[in-house]
């Protein structure tokens, strides 16, 4: 008997933690604290999701962790993803941030935590902290953020466990080649936020001739593009419609014509701070 098509709640993919990580999160940058956060995130529950990818530099750990209490799913079967912002970075500062975290969310644990960005001079350190809080147990896996080559270079040298997840910045407008193909030498699982280039290139031709096509939107079609070519992707929305719209991917594929398009539209567009000038 053939396998249930995938959905946003069963679409998985496996990490080298033993672990898997749901394909389509929620991301909740710059989504405001308080209600407005804790009901998008029990939305995404009901409508089907299972991720859920906060940090503390978005001010709104506490929104998602009393989400995640208050929505009537298992804890086992939701994945929470937070981050060591920069001014904690370093070995002793990153584990008693990660303490903090935690009490934030309320949890005992979280699905995956990252370095969000590579700080010269203390991401070393601060990932070594981050291994121990593998090694406990206490992250069920581990990552970074913003890391291109130079970056992941430097630490696959040093580090006892490689990265299982770097999240950075991709469309088809930015698409990393030479970090997403370093990355799939490594086993390491490419995870892309704003996955819809916060809105700058959903009225290109191309997106929205292809979205024509196909009879879906230009967002449908760019998070696509993303599923298919094998990221985890974090759309970000606090609308009940648009987070419901994000999530209807799996019922549709794009051509070979279509994915060679948007593989052309490749134009090094960094809609945030680019970690190319990182050094």
């Amino acid at each position: 008997m053939a396998s249930a098509a995938p959905t946003i709640t069963t679409a998985t993919l496996p990490l080298r933690s033993g672990t898997t990580i749901p394909q389509v999160g929620l991301g909740v940058w710059q989504a405001p604290q308080g209600t407005a956060t804790r009901e998008s995130v029990i939305a995404a529950f009901e409508l089907g999701y299972r991720h859920v990818d906060t940090a503390r530099i978005y001010r709104n750990e506490a929104d998602v962790g009393a989400a995640v209490k208050e929505a009537n799913v298992p804890r086992s079967e939701i994945f929470v993803t937070t981050k060591l912002w920069n001014d904690d970075q370093g070995y002793d500062a990153a584990l008693h941030a990660f303490d903090k975290s935690l009490e934030r969310l309320g949890l005992e644990y979280v699905n995956l935590y990252l370095l969000h960005w590579p700080v010269p001079g203390k991401r070393l350190e601060s990932w070594r902290a981050l291994e121990k809080l593998f090694d406990d147990k206490r992250a069920r896996a581990i990552g970074v953020s913003n890391f291109l080559v130079p970056h992941l270079q430097e630490l696959l040298g040093k580090a006892k466990h490689a990265p299982h997840v770097d999240q950075i910045e991709l469309t088809p407008f930015l698409q990393r080649r030479d970090t997403r193909a370093l990355c799939k030498e490594h086993g390491i699982v490419v995870e892309a936020y704003s996955p819809l280039t916060r809105g700058e290139r959903l009225a290109h031709p191309v997106i929205v001739e292809i979205a024509r096509t196909v009879a879906r939107t230009p967002a449908q079609v760019m998070l696509r593009w993303g599923v298919q070519h094998g990221h985890v992707i974090l759309p970000k929305s606090v609308h009940r419609d648009r987070i419901a719209e994000n999530a209807a991917l799996f019922d549709f594929a794009l051509d070979a014509r279509a994915m060679q398009q948007l593989d052309a539209l490749d134009e090094g567009l960094a809609t945030g701070w680019d970690p190319a000038e990182q050094a």
